[in-house]
């Protein structure tokens, strides 16, 4: 594993919540899995947040229905592995990176699936020069993330499953129910070792590309990640995640004012579900995501605005500038939709005619 680095752009999860998962430690009596650096009962608290007796204090790293929580941990403590899936936005990799740095100390073995992977990349390739120079060999074998955590004992994580090719996908499936790996070329095998499991991730949006063979959907327990219930519940994961992003980045702004977050996150949701937060008025919706992720993304960006090129206090302007390519992915079709919203909704808003007009300036 890496030393930490107050330089890098951004630590893993193990290196940023070291000393939260150390107090989780501390104070972890409950049973553990084999090779689990935490008790699945501590694993939920570093997820879900919480007071240690000694007031440690664990913060929140998902905002939601708990019984998700719960359901994912205990899957990874059995033989099946975790299939997390949702819309774009709904904090799938967060969760997987997350559940891996608490379980292994480690959530770096990680494969990133695309249209190009192939069959190596989830299983083993070979180290060419040394094949041709001494033949196949373990030294020649080069390790996927997957054979590593095999290997450690450790969870592995897939990025975008569906993105991977069918055929490539069901490499997996020996992997997952048999617990093993054949290397024919060495005549031998890798068996997984106490504490392995696979945390797969998967966006709804990509039904259709590569669907999962049953063979393979069979070794998953499902988990579907929604978006956030309620509009409090998106403030908050908004705001906790911008400011930490904003500390991270070490933008000399001011923390951002409640109800622009909230601006912001009314917004989105209001274009997103294609109707009003009183459900009053009919919305059309953009063809972007308009994702919690995405939201985030906005106020760090107008926090970048406001310290660099304005007061240092987040305004109606900066958001309005931030908020545009956000929601106009088609500059023709949602670029109607948005100028549509803003006259039949945002400009009827006591409240919001700083933000009506900014956002009139920019559009």
């Amino acid at each position: 594993m890496t030393t930490p680095d107050a330089t890098v752009l951004r630590q893993h999860a193990e290196q940023q919540y070291a000393h939260e998962l150390e107090a989780l430690a501390a104070h972890d009596t409950r049973p553990r899995p084999p090779r689990w650096n935490l008790s699945p009962h501590a694993v939920l608290t570093y997820l879900l947040g919480g007071t240690l007796p000694d007031g440690t204090e664990i913060t929140a790293k998902y905002v939601g229905d708990r019984r998700l929580m719960e359901i994912a941990v205990a899957t990874l403590a059995t033989d099946r592995a975790l299939l997390l899936l949702g819309v774009p936005g709904t904090a799938k990799s967060w969760v997987s990176e997350h559940l891996a740095a608490a379980i292994s100390g480690d959530s770096t073995l990680l494969i990133q699936g695309t249209a190009g992977t192939a069959e190596d990349t989830l299983r083993y390739g070979w180290n060419y020069a040394r094949l041709l120079a001494e033949g196949p060999s373990p030294a020649a074998l080069v390790q996927s993330p997957i054979l590593r955590a095999m290997q450690s004992g450790k969870i592995a994580r897939l990025e975008e499953l569906t993105r991977v090719q069918s055929d490539v996908q069901d490499t997996l499936i020996t992997i997952l129910s048999e617990k093993t790996l054949p290397v024919p070329e060495l005549n031998t095998e890798i068996q997984a070792v106490q504490g392995f499991n696979l945390i797969a991730t998967a966006n709804t949006r990509d039904r259709g590309v590569n669907d999962l063979s049953s063979a393979l959907k069979r070794r998953f327990n499902t988990v579907i990640l929604p978006v956030p219930d309620t509009l409090d519940d998106e403030v908050r994961i908004v705001t906790a995640r911008a400011q930490a992003l904003s500390a991270a980045l070490q933008i000399p702004a001011q923390p951002p004012a409640l109800e622009e977050v909230r601006r912001i996150v009314t917004v989105f949701r209001e274009l997103r579900s294609g109707t009003t937060e009183d459900g009053k008025t009919r919305l059309k919706t953009p063809s972007g995501s308009l994702s919690t992720a995405e939201a985030i993304s906005v106020v760090g960006q107008s926090l970048s605005l406001a310290a660099h090129f304005g007061t240092g206090t987040l305004t109606p302007h900066d958001i309005a500038a931030s908020l545009i390519g956000a929601v106009i992915k088609d500059p023709t079709q949602d670029a109607l939709i948005w100028r549509e919203y803003l006259e039949t909704v945002t400009k009827k808003r006591d409240d919001w005619k700083d933000f009506y007009k900014a956002c009139r300036a920019v559009s």
